[in-house]
């Protein structure tokens, strides 16, 4: 997923602040649903959510107003109730990287109880 930076999404200084990066992700993670004929939709839908329980964020290097980014995201694990994803952010025409997280999500059910992950919907995810 690229995203172009706006002057909305810098600071002061004109480096996209820390806490937009999470909006970033969750961005390349949709994508990375979609791209499998899934959506957040779909899991409501069926009486599933999929809430963060977890994020590492490690900063590498200041993304700027006018750049565009690179982001990623990959299935690193998957357990009966989680899915770890592992992602980047690289800036799209030096290719510096700029953040690597790792995020987990939990499956819930429609009572905020984790939940197993449906077996097709693994299957999907690959």
């Amino acid at each position: 997923m690229e995203k172009r930076i706006f002057f909305h999404d810098t600071d002061a200084g004109g480096i996209v602040y820390y806490g937009n990066y999470l909006k970033y992700l969750e961005e390349a993670r949709t994508e990375f649903l979609e791209e499998r004929g899934l959506s957040v939709k779909s899991f409501h839908d069926r009486g599933f959510l999929y809430a963060v329980r977890k994020c590492t964020i490690i900063y590498r290097s200041p993304a700027r107003y006018g750049e565009t980014l690179v982001c990623s995201a990959k299935i690193k694990e998957m357990t009966a109730a989680q899915l770890v994803f592992q992602q980047r952010i690289h800036e799209k025409i030096s290719g510096r990287l700029v953040v690597e997280a790792e995020v987990t999500l939990v499956c819930l059910n429609k009572d905020f109880k984790p939940t197993q992950i449906p077996e097709d919907l693994k299957a999907q995810l690959g």
